[in-house]
């Protein structure tokens, strides 16, 4: 499983951060007001929750390594007020703590050793994990947010392989769901394939950029192919 690869993971992650804060940097200090793709969220909000999430990381980093329980969040409405308040921030508050929570948590990763990196800790959504998938919820992070941003990213600028282990999880994630309809992803720019909830329902055919926009709710189902009418998806994160 690639997601807890740490040493395919951290690179993901590393590069994912960098392409972010390119990403941010370019924007004008007004255009942070602007909507981003997420409803209801600036592209100030996004950057809020991804510094955030970097925190969240942390504790969680922290929690492998100490053996301290320290949970991502309080709870969730916690958690939603820390991103409005800080999506209020003036703009040069914002970019710093993008750039310094992203480097705490590498710092905080860094200091993982073999023991620790199989220490069991608690996603936000209180499933268990061992500390080798937290850089993996980084990667998702980074790169998505990147293209929430509406600032020019794409879903083809996400590498690869990380848009195809995109898919693993989504697909792994969703199908798990009572309310996940049946469906063959073919993508057409790669030999592989993907199923979603039960094996026999409908084929969708397209890239597998297209194919994950559709799956985690980023955009319809407009360049896609199908033999029928093409479901929705239920929601993935």
């Amino acid at each position: 499983m690639r997601r807890r690869d740490v040493a395919v993971t951290l690179p993901w992650m590393g590069a994912g951060t960098e392409f972010l804060l390119r990403e941010v940097a370019a924007l004008p200090d007004d255009a942070l007001a602007d909507p981003s793709r997420l409803p209801g969220w600036s592209r100030a909000h996004v950057v809020a929750h991804v510094a955030r999430n970097a925190e969240a990381l942390v504790r969680l980093a922290t929690w492998a390594r100490t053996g301290v329980e320290t949970p991502m969040y309080t709870d969730r409405e916690q958690r939603a007020r820390d991103i409005e308040e800080s999506a209020r921030n003036p703009v040069e508050t914002l970019r710093e703590e993008l750039a310094n929570t992203a480097a705490e948590l590498d710092a905080a990763l860094a200091a993982l050793d073999e023991r620790s990196w199989q220490a069991s800790v608690r996603t936000a959504a209180n499933r268990p994990i061992p500390a080798t998938e937290v850089p993996w919820m980084r990667v998702r992070e980074v790169w998505l947010h990147a293209v929430d941003l509406d600032a020019g990213a794409e879903l083809t600028d996400v590498p690869p392989d990380v848009v195809e282990s995109l898919l693993d999880d989504a697909t792994g994630t969703l199908s798990a769901q009572p309310d996940c309809p049946s469906v063959r992803l073919a993508a057409t720019d790669r030999d592989r394939s993907w199923t979603l909830g039960q094996d026999g329902g409908i084929e969708v055919r397209g890239t597998a950029a297209d194919l994950l926009g559709w799956l985690i709710g980023r955009c319809g189902g407009e360049r896609l192919d199908a033999d029928g009418p093409i479901p929705n998806p239920p929601r993935w994160l």
